[in-house]
């Protein structure tokens, strides 16, 4: 196979974050995936398989109406053969093509796994398309309809779209058996899918009576116990090869080898469920997302391990009781957490109907698992998953090896350790401050060059907004712009940014940022400093205060080194509209039916001017979420910064 020059230069790139024990792993897995290619073991055979971790009985019972309605809504459009991914309707859910990607019309190649180019998308299309349907988490909804209703038509139609994907997908062929974390999700999938269809008269000739299935699951095992995610790839991937791994190890656990899975892949969600989070709770990728994502996957091992009697290591729980508590103290009054680095969408169980608030879900599982605190937000929203883990995970206060631990007496608002500060102020007004590490392990994948970046709500509403992500594959100059310095509230010198990407997940240099104060114990104004060195010779530093009286945000930027040129950006949210004169801009937007509104006074000494939607470079964009994107504002001031005052912006909330 000839390699092009750009692959060739990535691959150095990529060689280059490496250190020498991780290289030596992935030789080791170079030379196994030559090996496997032609040998190719049977699933050993397997006598007395049966399923034990079903759900307490009456759990189904304590799903509150509502939930289930919105669930089963779901439940009946996947039914009539609709969905739709990462902005993509599909309307062949009734009988999909496994390897078809909807949104190029692009079929995956047959083959042997390891040699799919699965990143060209000319060749396989948007493979987050094909691998999506293929985490089966919309059987896992139509699972969850038929344990409500007892309407077997949802158990008859999962059953069919398994076999047709254990017939369409066998062991080591084709672009599902190239990506660990899709293994480790689609066992948890598999896991829930028996566990909800145990009234079903057909589940166990679907499953543990099932040869095909048995191949199934073992072969998954197999491919994880082999291939983990290492060194500078061990972020949320490896935990979720992990979870998945031990989830099928506890529930079908029916093979000679599925002890020593089980016990490897719980020391290895151990390690790295440590290793992935800060000591206050925060995940090390400092991507909301996948601090969501991790979280519900490390909850399902756990409730996992507590339905088959597995013991878990105390420090497991300490880690998601932390995580809980700080998603409690980072969600603004919506419950929206920040929208900070990469999102691509990603669940780790899915059980629910469209409407259904994921944070408010994840809150809603730490007050039945640990408890609530008395500064917690107040969770109003019901759903389907969190009965269900409640019911087989063992809550805090009952577990005789839990650690005495000390929780926040108050809510934070400081996490030094990852480097995020939210201020908060009269009449909802949220501001988060960035200043931590530029994302997680040497190559960082899920950063974006943000460091000292702003995102300021008003009741929920982004009106200093952090535009998102997009799309990961496929598309460079919308990655690119999407995790780019100029794509953020911050400050840009020389048309650069302030880390240097290697390709579309990987940084080979890092902007290292400090904090300097974070000072938000007094109600009257809180205030933040920061500074980062990202930009040779030059520092930049940013001082933000919020005074709580005034209703008043203001922002000074300093650029201490030689005379650089500087563009300053703020992004406003996709419902808020600007009237920009000269240096001010009046924002209006609708929020409940009722008309908001605020000043933005920008710096007098740059040139100011709207960009919105405009594509050639790209400039003035919101993603709501993974494939979706829509015009936004974004103000965008140039000039030159040569070491006289700072560029103070001032943000007055009016009412």
């Amino acid at each position: 196979m000839t390699v092009n020059a750009a692959s060739a230069g990535w691959y150095l790139r990529r060689l280059s974050r490496m250190g020498p024990r991780e290289v030596g792993g992935r030789v080791g897995d170079a030379v196994r995936r030559r090996r496997w290619r032609s040998a190719r073991p049977e699933c050993p055979s397997v006598t007395g398989a049966r399923f034990t971790a079903a759900l307490p009985a009456g759990t189904i019972a304590t799903v509150s109406p509502d939930a289930a309605k919105r669930l089963i809504a779901q439940a009946d459009r996947l039914m009539d053969g609709h969905a739709e991914f990462f902005g993509v309707a599909r309307y062949d859910m009734a009988d999909p093509d496994w390897w078809c990607d909807p949104k190029t019309g692009r079929r995956a190649p047959w083959g042997y796994a390891f040699d799919v180019a699965y990143r060209n998308e000319d060749v396989v299309g948007d493979i987050k398309q094909i691998w999506e349907l293929s985490r089966h988490q919309y059987l896992t909804v139509l699972a969850a309809a038929y344990a409500i209703t007892g309407n077997e038509r949802y158990a008859e139609r999962v059953a069919k779209h398994l076999r047709s994907w254990w017939s369409a997908n066998p062991p080591l062929r084709g672009a599902h058996w190239i990506s660990g974390i899709e293994l480790g999700i689609r066992l948890l999938s598999w896991v829930w899918i028996r566990r909800l269809l145990d009234g079903w008269p057909g589940v166990a000739g679907l499953f543990e009576d099932n040869p095909v299935a048995r191949k199934q699951i073992w072969h998954h095992q197999r491919w994880l116990a082999a291939f983990p995610s290492r060194g500078s790839s061990a972020n949320n991937h490896v935990i979720a090869e992990a979870a998945g791994q031990f989830a099928a190890a506890c529930a079908f656990g029916w093979f000679p080898s599925s002890a020593r899975w089980r016990a490897d892949a719980l020391r290895s969600l151990e390690r790295n469920l440590r290793g992935n989070t800060f000591a206050s709770g925060l995940n090390r990728e400092l991507a909301t997302e996948y601090h969501g994502l991790v979280l519900e996957l490390a909850l399902a091992a756990v409730a996992e391990a507590d339905a088959a009697g597995v013991p878990v290591p105390v420090s497991i729980r300490l880690v998601l009781l932390r995580m809980t508590d700080a998603l409690a103290a980072i969600v603004d009054s919506r419950l929206r957490p920040p929208r900070q680095g990469d999102a691509d969408d990603g669940h780790g169980l899915i059980v629910d109907g469209a409407g259904t608030d994921r944070w408010a879900s994840l809150l809603a599982t730490g007050d039945a698992v640990f408890g609530r605190l008395a500064w917690w937000p107040a969770v109003t929203g019901t759903d389907v998953r969190t009965p269900l883990l409640a019911a087989l995970i063992r809550p805090s206060s009952k577990d005789g090896t839990a650690p005495s631990v000390t929780r926040p007496a108050s809510r934070p608002s400081h996490f030094a350790d990852a480097g995020m500060t939210i201020l908060r102020g009269p009449e909802e007004i949220w501001c988060r401050c960035d200043a931590g590490p530029h994302g997680f392990l040497s190559i960082a994948a899920h950063a974006h060059a943000d460091a000292l970046s702003v995102e300021v709500r008003h009741d929920g509403v982004d009106v200093l907004a952090d535009p998102g992500t997009f799309c990961y594959h496929g598309q460079p100059e919308w990655r690119q712009y999407f995790r780019s310095t100029l794509g953020h509230n911050t400050l840009q010198l020389d048309g650069a940014d302030q880390s240097v990407s290697g390709g579309p997940f990987l940084w080979t240099r890092h902007a290292r940022s400090r904090v300097l104060v974070a000072d938000t114990t007094h109600t009257g104004v809180a205030r933040w400093c920061a500074e980062h060195d990202g930009y040779q010779n030059s520092v930049h530093r940013r001082r933000v205060e919020l005074t709580s009286a005034a209703k008043e945000l203001s922002v000074v930027d300093e650029v201490h080194g030689p005379r650089r040129a500087v563009r300053l950006a703020f992004h406003l949210g996709p419902t808020v509209a600007a009237d920009l004169v000269g240096n001010r801009a009046v924002l209006t937007w609708v929020r409940d039916g009722e008309g908001r509104s605020a000043v933005l006074d920008l710096p007098e000494q740059l040139r100011w001017r709207a960009h919105r939607g405009e594509t050639d470079p790209p400039l003035g964009w919101y993603s709501a979420g993974f494939g979706r994107k829509e015009p936004a504002t974004a103000l965008v001031g140039t000039g030159f910064a040569d070491g006289a005052a700072g560029f103070t912006t001032v943000l007055r909330f009016r009412g």
